[in-house]
Formats: C-alpha cells, sequence, structure tokens
C-alpha cells in the first residue's frame, strides 16, 4: 500500500500523462476516489488483473493492461525462441479495447499475436492456446462480476492458468516498468496490416466445437432431442458456440431470451450477470414458464460457467445449484461409461475443496478416485497435466467446482460452459426419454448416498479499509475457535501452510461434528470474504436448521 504522498504524486502524474475520457475521469475524482484508485497497483497473480474499470493504478485501464502486457511479453521472450499468444474478449466494457491495446504491445515487442475476430468464451481461448501450440493465451473478462468490473487472465502454452511460479516471474517483470515510459506499443491496425496480429481462422472455432460435441457419453442411444430448451447467454459470449454445437447435436427446439441475447457489456436486464444468483435467471424463468420449456439453461458472461432451472412436479421452475448440477453429471457420466464398458482403467474426478463432499462418495461408488484441489479451476487443469505427462490423460473422467464450473474433457484446461450445457441438455434428454426428471433423479441420489446441503454466503469489503478488515477476520478465525453452530469442530485445516500438498493458500476449513464442515476464504477476484457450508442431515429441513445455525455462529467473527 502506498503512503498518501506517493498516492499524490502517481494522481498529478496521471493527470499530466493520461488521455481521452481518463482524463476527464481523473478531473472529477474527489479525495477518496483517488485513494482507492492510486492506493495500490491492481494485483497480478495466478488469475491475472482483475477489477474496475476507471484510471488509476488499481483499476483496468488502457495503461493498466499495457503494463501487464508488457511484462508477460518481457517474460515470453525470456522462455520462448519464437514466442506468439492467443488472444479473446467477452462482452464487457472495453474488453475489445483491451484485446487490442495487448495486442499492440505483444506485436510491439516481436510476440506473434493470434486473436479471435470476435468475442469468444474462456474456454476458446484456453483450446486455442493449445491447438495453435502459441507461448501462451490471454482472454479479457471479469467472469461473472458486475459491469464496472473486468479483467485479464493469462494462461500457460498447455492452456491452464498460469502456475503461481510463472505468475511470480510475469509480476516481477511488470514491477520493473514504469507505466508510460516503458511501455512499447504499436496502432492494433497496423499490427494486423504488418502481418503481426493475425486473426484465428474459422477451423480452429470448428475443432473447438467437434471437441465438445466428443464428450458425449450416449455411444449411440436414442434420445428426445426435441425437448423445449430456453437459453440466455446474459449478454455474454455464449451465444454463437452454444447454440451453434447443440444444434449440430440435434436439439433444434431452442429458444434464446432476446432481451439478453446479444453481448452488453452493461448487462441491463441482470445487474449481476451470474447463474448462481437467482435475479440473474428471472428473465430466463419467465421465458421458460411462457414457453412451456423443459429446461433453462444460462451461461455467465465468458462462458465458462453455466446454470440451469428445471420444471418441478407443480410446474414451477427450481434452480439448481452448482453442486447438485455437478452430482448429477457426475453420476451420469459414470452410469453411462460402466454401461457400455467405456470407463478408464483407473478413472479420476477432479473437485474443489469447498465443492460438495458427497461427490466423493458417488465417485467410490464407481470406482472412481477423488481428486481435491485448491478453489479454481486451474488446479483442475494442473491435474488433467500430470495425468497427461504420466500417459494417463484418458483416465481423466470429470472435473467440477461448485460455482458452476464443469469439464468432461481434456482438449482445453478451464470449464468450459459449452461443454457443461451441451451435458446437461444430453443427460436431460436421456433422463426425460426414461420418464424421469432431474429433480427425480437427484431425489434418489439423496435416497443412496444421504441427504447434503452446501451453501455459499459472501460478505463484500471494498477498498483498502476492506482488505484490512479480511485479513483481521482471518486472524479472528484461527483464534482458536472450538465449536460453531452448537457442533464441535473436529478439526481446523489451514491451507496457509500448504496442507495434502497442495500450494499455500489463506483457506481455512473446519472440519465439524456429523460430516459438517465451514471453509472461509477471501476471494482471489472480488473484494469479498466467503463462507462455505456443507451440512449432512436425515433430510431438507434438519440440514437448513443446521446451516442456519453455523451461519449464525461464523458471522459472529465478521
Amino acid at each position: 500500500m502506498k503512503e498518501k504522498e506517493q498516492i499524490t504524486e502517481e494522481y498529478q502524474r496521471w493527470l499530466s500523462a493520461a488521455d481521452g475520457d481518463l482524463a476527464e475521469q481523473l478531473v472529477r475524482m474527489d479525495a477518496g476516489q483517488i485513494e482507492d484508485a492510486f492506493y495500490r497497483d491492481l494485483a497480478f497473480g495466478t488469475g491475472g488483473l482483475r477489477g474496475v474499470i476507471g484510471p488509476g493504478t488499481n483499476r483496468m485501464n488502457v495503461y493498466t493492461v499495457a503494463k501487464a502486457s508488457q511484462g508477460l511479453a518481457n517474460y515470453l521472450k525470456q522462455h520462448f525462441a519464437a514466442p506468439s499468444v492467443a488472444i479473446g474478449y467477452d462482452s464487457r466494457i472495453k474488453s475489445n479495447v483491451f484485446a487490442q491495446v495487448a495486442a499492440g504491445v505483444f506485436a510491439a515487442n516481436g510476440v506473434k499475436v493470434h486473436i479471435w475476430p470476435q468475442l469468444m468464451p474462456v474456454p476458446m481461448v484456453s483450446f486455442a492456446t493449445r491447438y495453435l501450440s502459441t507461448s501462451a493465451g490471454v482472454m479479457i473478462t471479469a467472469s461473472h462480476n458486475p459491469s464496472r468490473y473486468n479483467g485479464y487472465k493469462v494462461y500457460g502454452p498447455d492452456g491452464c492458468q498460469i502456475t503461481a511460479q510463472a505468475a511470480a516471474e510475469i509480476l516481477a517483470e511488470i514491477e520493473k516498468l514504469d507505466i508510460f515510459e516503458d511501455v512499447r506499443q504499436i496502432d492494433y491496425e497496423a499490427g494486423i496490416k504488418r502481418g503481426d496480429i493475425q486473426f484465428i481462422q474459422e477451423d480452429v472455432y470448428t475443432a473447438f466445437v467437434e471437441a465438445v460435441k466428443r464428450q458425449s457419453v450416449l455411444y449411440g442411444e436414442a434420445v428426445d432431442r426435441n425437448v423445449a430448451i430456453v437459453y440466455t447467454p446474459l449478454n455474454g459470449a455464449g451465444l454463437l458456440p452454444v447454440t451453434r454445437t447443440l444444434r449440430e447435436m440435434g436439439y433444434t427446439n431452442i429458444t434464446v431470451v432476446p432481451e439478453q441475447e446479444q453481448p452488453d457489456g452493461n448487462f441491463p436486464t441482470c445487474p449481476y450477470p451470474n447463474p448462481e444468483i437467482k435475479e440473474a435467471m428471472a428473465l430466463g424463468m419467465e421465458y421458460a414458464q411462457k414457453c412451456g420449456a423443459d429446461l433453462l439453461l444460462a451461461t455467465d458472461p465468458d462462458c465458462d460457467r453455466v446454470g440451469i432451472a428445471v420444471k418441478d412436479r407443480k410446474g414451477d421452475y427450481e434452480l439448481l445449484t452448482g453442486n447438485q448440477t455437478g452430482l448429477l453429471l457426475l453420476d451420469y457420466l459414470c452410469s453411462q461409461r460402466v454401461k457400455h464398458g467405456k470407463m478408464p482403467e483407473h478413472p479420476v474426478m477432479v473437485k474443489t475443496i469447498v465443492t460438495m463432499d458427497m461427490a466423493e462418495r458417488i465417485a467410490r461408488h464407481y470406482g472412481v478416485e477423488t481428486r481435491n484441489v485448491l478453489t479454481g479451476f486451474k488446479y483442475v487443469g494442473e491435474q488433467i497435466g500430470a495425468l497427461e505427462q504420466q500417459g494417463k490423460a484418458d483416465s481423466y473422467l470429470f472435473g467440477f467446482e461448485e460455482s458452476y464450473g464443469y469439464l468432461s474433457g481434456t482438449y482445453v484446461r478451464d470449464k468450459d460452459g459449452v461443454n457443461g450445457a451441451a451435458l446437461i441438455c444430453e443427460m436431460f434428454s436421456y433422463y426425460k426419454t426414461q420418464g424421469i426428471s432431474l429433480l427425480e433423479k437427484l431425489e434418489s441420489l439423496y435416497q443412496t448416498y444421504g441427504y447434503c446441503l452446501n451453501t455459499l454466503h459472501s460478505y463484500e469489503f471494498d477498498g483498502s479499509a476492506g482488505s484490512v478488515k479480511m485479513q483481521s477476520i482471518m486472524a479472528s478465525f484461527r483464534g482458536g475457535i472450538r465449536e460453531l453452530g452448537g457442533k464441535k469442530v473436529v478439526k481446523l485445516l489451514d491451507y496457509a501452510q500448504g496442507l495434502d500438498g497442495l500450494p499455500k493458500s489463506e483457506v481455512l476449513k473446519f472440519l465439524l461434528e456429523g460430516n459438517c464442515s465451514l471453509v472461509v476464504r477471501p476471494s482471489g477476484t472480488e473484494p469479498k470474504l466467503k463462507l462455505y457450508i456443507s451440512v449432512s442431515a436425515a433430510d431438507k429441513e434438519s440440514a437448513e436448521k443446521a446451516e442456519a445455525e453455523i451461519v449464525r455462529s461464523a458471522e459472529q467473527y465478521l
């Protein structure tokens, strides 16, 4: 964090050097806004950059994007003889501008640029990085954050988000740079004319769609593909690849929510464009009701997450959690592979430590190994990479996280909303053909493996004061807590120490009696502290009561 004198000095420097709309915004800033925009440099880590759009060192703007790109270019030139990068962007405000700025910096530094000619989902950058054998990938996105945010994700040559070591090396290069004086850059259009910046071709797009279609586990079984589907890309990047993939798989009875169909970074009908949030799904559910649809699908703005709602016995639509959908997909994939003799010799399922533990019981039933990893799909991608290095890539069966991220193939190394949407439609059609709803199938899983409830509670702590407050809260949770919600703490797992061979991470997991748990972690991408509660109980009512008690108890430390 910078001292007040440093903040004032940097602000004055930006007033002199910045131009365009940023210059106008700088003049209008008050003292509080200046402090928040300049009290630190926007943090760069394994998730790249993410922040509010606007002027300042702690903001997403053309200068912070250019500086990060220069640091990454320097890193690539040190590690690759002929460095190259694949770039993609979503529908967010200034995403296309930031993508072009990054491309101009890379081109000026002798790094060959392959850029998608239109907005595309996150997984298609991971795919292009692998398919084109580039040295890195960059995606301009802030995932499911509100419209005032944008971000800059970096992928390694394996298509997986960069490792902690790579992030540290890139950060070291970024920190050497003066944001106004040390960045080399050429005009985007000039880079295209020179051939240093090239558009990614249609055959790469087609290869991605074909890879997703190959994840089907029907193996020739006939199902009713005329199910009525309502789909919303939430004004994001999913429209073209999701609808194309589903249609090529035979799902033609698709209605797209018109207000949320076209890309729009203002997200006018869903201020929080996150399929985890009921309000973001509300308009889609209205259309599902009007159309009498069997299934509602929603992908977030960068189309790496997918949420669903299904019709219940009363004709109302019920939203499924990421955990519930993940459990259904895991069981479907396993049962189909077993039935058709397609289960690999040593199958592996990967999930994050905050994802429902019931998944392990399902995996065990099918003889599948479970690997628990830290929060963040890059850790799932790393497990796929490790299997690949051992010549066992075919062992990878499925990876998922409670925040609506799924992947059933090794063609990318990030969660894939296109893959998730295709699998969900196939699973839904398969069970519907048998006269079984997804809610009925979920109930049968509970009867087999026991009822389990997982919830997530988020608490915002904005700005420099919020960052300090979160550190204080984490210290409080480390203060020898013996019980939560009337349940004894059996064990505290402090991942800051690097447990179970996992990297060190600011995460605490309280194992409570009765197969219950509480995970506490600051978000790596938002100014939020998150509580993940998992409760095993005899039934839903008992689980909800126990969950409420744990939440009340935990909130005392906030």
